[in-house]
């Protein structure tokens, strides 16, 4: 079959899966994908969907060249075990859209560039291959979620495990259940101002040069205090997905695993207005130490590449922490915010109290008033006390909380702490 019409035939074949036109398909992914595609990236983004969609259709091709069988070296292709039929390579593509134009050819290997906005948002991959062997012919790798959204028109979220160690975090409150001071409220606006405004900063204004594409912030203080709560509360205002990392599927003692591990989130969450939260992230950004042997030259590389990616990361990371000191002090630099979290105080925990009690529950309002007084407790701890109140009460088949329930609930939270727990007689 001469070139140009295997060229057509290709093309067409591969027109009526996208759209039943004959070869003008160039903007059908505008609606899915939000960008225009030329001709060529339209061409590489159906070729990598069809063996989803259609197994034999890169066979069915070749049978139309060689029917009595034979090798095709030129249009690329590769095997693999599970899948039976043949998958695209950048070879494939090349062949088909170029064949022997040496400069056509280089233009559509510039397209799996990592400067390219299909690697950038991680829409298409080339497969990396052995040293000593052509670049292009790794497969082409159209990742899960684009397979479903080039399918169905949505996006899927993605699931967790060992190729994506995080898990999403979602929460019921509204801001008016975070009861923190003034100057946290101010720099929380902050984080907000950029969400809202990073497109306008980075493009319309042009400070792309001037600043880094993304927002890293520290939130520490005790546990309790609504560190997570707002990472949660920023997310749901701005509708975007937060992703808390399981810290414990990441960190490796094997060299080299945890910055793979880390990579999977990063490349996942570009281009996604995703958030990312590193809850108690000592773990990972802790201290660096001397160099005193092999392990710590290892660690301190893993910190060195951990400052690179989340500096080059285009959306906004929020890490937790109970202590400041316990960040390396590199991080501490490039921070955009540090925010410091501290135990309420009397006023602020009175609203806690408030916001925690349950709806049409009675409780008595100087009696919120003295446990307030009395008991130091974070947010978290005043939640879990009214929790076990509300569980006695229930047993009890009582429609409110007494303040003998009240106080059981607060001495459990003393309990774990191993705090000395007293009753104050004017309680």
């Amino acid at each position: 079959m001469p070139f140009d019409t295997l060229r057509k035939y290709i093309i067409t074949q591969l027109s009526e899966l996208n759209s039943n036109e004959e070869i003008n398909f160039e903007n059908s992914f505008v609606q899915t994908l939000q960008k225009e595609t030329t001709h060529e990236e339209a061409v590489i983004l159906l070729l990598a969907l069809v063996p989803h969609v259609i197994p034999n259709f890169f066979d069915e091709i070749i049978k139309e060249i060689y029917p009595e069988g034979g090798d095709f070296p030129e249009f690329g292709g590769i095997r693999l075990d599970n899948h039976r039929g043949m998958l695209p390579t950048g070879e494939t593509v090349q062949y088909i859209l170029a064949k022997n134009d040496l400069n056509y050819r280089l233009e559509i290997q510039q397209i799996f560039s990592q400067e390219h906005w299909f690697f950038k948002q991680n829409i298409v991959l080339l497969e990396e291959v052995k040293d000593g062997e052509p670049l292009m012919s790794g497969k082409i790798i159209l990742p899960k979620e684009m397979v479903h959204l080039l399918c169905y028109g949505e996006t899927i979220k993605p699931k967790f495990g060992t190729n994506f160690p995080a898990k999403e975090v979602t929460t019921l409150m509204k801001w008016e259940d975070l009861i923190v001071n003034e100057t946290v409220l101010s720099q929380i606006k902050q984080i907000k101002l950029w969400i809202k405004h990073q497109k306008t900063l980075l493009e319309e204004w042009n400070m792309k040069k001037q600043v880094l594409p993304g927002y890293r912030t520290l939130f520490y203080g005790p546990s309790g205090t609504g560190k997570t709560l707002t990472a949660t509360l920023l997310g749901l205002e701005f509708n975007r997905p937060v992703y808390r990392i399981d810290l414990s599927q990441v960190v490796s003692k094997f060299i080299g695993e945890t910055e793979q591990n880390l990579e999977k989130i990063f490349n996942q969450a570009e281009h996604k207005n995703w958030i990312l939260l590193f809850d108690e992230a000592d773990a990972l950004f802790g201290k660096r130490t001397s160099t005193k042997s092999s392990n710590d030259r290892y660690a301190n590389q893993e910190v060195s590449y951990l400052l690179q990616r989340i500096e080059n990361f285009n959306g906004l990371v929020v890490l937790t922490s109970n202590f400041k000191n316990n960040i390396d002090d590199a991080f501490l630099r490039r921070f955009n915010s540090i925010v410091k979290f501290s135990k309420p105080n009397t006023e602020e925990r009175l609203k806690l109290w408030q916001n925690a009690k349950p709806k049409d529950v009675v409780i008595d309002n100087e009696l919120l008033y003295q446990l307030a007084s009395n008991y130091e407790l974070t947010g978290a701890q005043i939640v879990s006390a009214v929790m076990h109140a509300s569980l006695l009460a229930i047993e009890d088949n009582q429609k409110y909380l007494s303040k003998e329930n009240l106080l059981m609930g607060i001495k459990e939270e003393f309990n774990k702490e191993e705090k000395q727990f007293s009753i104050f007689n004017k309680v």
